[in-house]
């Protein structure tokens, strides 16, 4: 025992080591990224290159045509024709999207049929069917079933090309936007439900102060996907005789058939324009409604263009201070 305690510890031990120099941190090697990025640098060189120098192009005409009166009416058309039926479809999803949800079986029934149906049928179907739909029917009548009418209409005189387009785009649009909703609602969790059921709440203010306000952070992503296909979907109306932005430019170029390309160069730009626009209003919805569901809501590209600004001027003067 005492010969343990007068043990001699180590000279090594007693001696504390000295640190080691700091390493630097390398940084990892990316020669493949590097790699992708010139070759996709030198592709898109090629593609400018070829859209500037291509006289097949001829973007002098494109210039001519852009905001020439005639294509202007037609856009404005496209935009008519879009907002009703972005308006209409999602109201009628919202409708469809509950009776899926309802407890009463018929409504469950009709509103799945309604879905699968125009979901089935192409748009231009649809769209062809509502433009011969007073060869069917000639007058629409409103009452009893079987029984007398209280109304009559007179069907070629309400069905003009702007609301055959309309009712068309809005029929199909529904059948998406309840898809859309129906999956929005079902992504509150539960028990948010039974919380706004505790508190008393009627079932409407239930449904419009907190579920559906939840729902739209899930909503509104999917539904401005379709409201950039409604935006595109817009050109078919062409086919029943409606000039919007596409059908301009398709009787413009067969009266001049010399500048059809640069008149769907046109239709191109002007789509890409109204895409982006939705685009735009999208992130700024979002982002409204993120609050409460993120800690910190997402810069706008303003926002991000400040902050870059700010930490290059404070660079600046750090490296002026050296």
């Amino acid at each position: 025992m005492s010969e343990n305690l007068g043990a001699v510890a180590p000279a090594d031990a007693a001696v504390p080591r000295s640190p080691s120099p700091a390493q630097p941190v390398l940084p990892l090697r990316h020669p493949g990224r590097w790699l992708a990025t010139a070759v996709v640098l030198v592709l898109l060189a090629q593609v400018v290159h070829g859209l500037t120098t291509n006289r097949f192009y001829q973007w002098d005409r494109f210039g001519y045509w852009f905001l020439r009166p005639v294509v202007v009416d037609g856009l404005g058309i496209t935009l008519q024709v879009t907002a009703y039926s972005a308006v209409l479809g999602l109201l009628g999803g919202i409708v469809l999207a509950l009776c899926r949800l309802s407890r009463n079986p018929v409504l469950r029934a009709v509103s799945w049929v309604y879905i699968w149906l125009f979901r089935s049928v192409p748009l231009i179907v649809l769209l062809l069917f509502l433009y011969n739909f007073s060869a069917l029917y000639h007058t629409l009548s409103v009452g009893v079933p079987f029984g007398p009418a209280f109304a009559r209409f007179d069907e070629s005189r309400l069905a003009t090309d702007m609301v055959v387009a309309v009712v068309g785009l809005s029929l199909n649009e529904a059948a998406y936007a309840a898809e859309v909703v129906r999956a929005g609602i079902l992504s509150v969790d539960q028990g948010q439900h039974e919380a706004a059921a505790a508190l008393g709440l009627p079932k409407r203010y239930q449904f419009s102060r907190i579920v559906f306000p939840q729902a739209l952070r899930a909503i509104i992503p999917s539904y401005v996907n379709q409201l950039i296909g409604l935006v595109k979907g817009s050109s078919l109306v062409f086919y029943v005789s409606l000039l919007d932005l596409f059908g301009t430019v398709q009787s413009m170029g067969s009266t001049f058939p010399g500048d059809i390309v640069p008149l769907l160069l046109v239709a191109t730009a002007w789509y890409v324009i109204l895409t982006s626009v939705v685009s735009v209003i999208q992130f700024y919805v979002e982002r409204h409604y993120s609050r409460g569901a993120l800690r910190t809501v997402p810069p706008t590209p303003f926002q991000k263009l400040r902050a870059a600004l700010r930490d290059l001027r404070a660079r600046v003067r750090r490296e002026a201070a050296l």
